[in-house]
């Protein structure tokens, strides 16, 4: 199925319906095809809560103003007065 972007902008519930069920949507400017709907698939790997448990707990002094201080130098070179 093949639209122009006016008649999109009218039908874009449907359309994306259709894309949905395997249609090939493609949308046109001025008669050329620019743009194409695809469903997204699902996703390639299962997220596991606490993934990042295991990575090492941050200094107390992790937000001092030494710290900050620091950080700051070496993102501008040490310019800051």
């Amino acid at each position: 199925m093949q639209c122009n972007m006016l008649e999109a902008k009218s039908q874009l519930s449907k359309l994306v319906q259709a894309a949905l069920e395997g249609e090939d949507v493609i949308i046109a400017n001025k008669g050329v095809p620019v743009v194409r709907l695809v469903k997204i698939g699902a996703q390639k790997f299962a997220r596991k809560p606490g993934a990042w448990a295991a990575l090492p707990k941050a200094d107390a002094d992790w937000d001092s103003a030494k710290t900050n201080a620091t950080i700051a130098d070496d993102l501008t070179g040490g310019d800051l007065p």
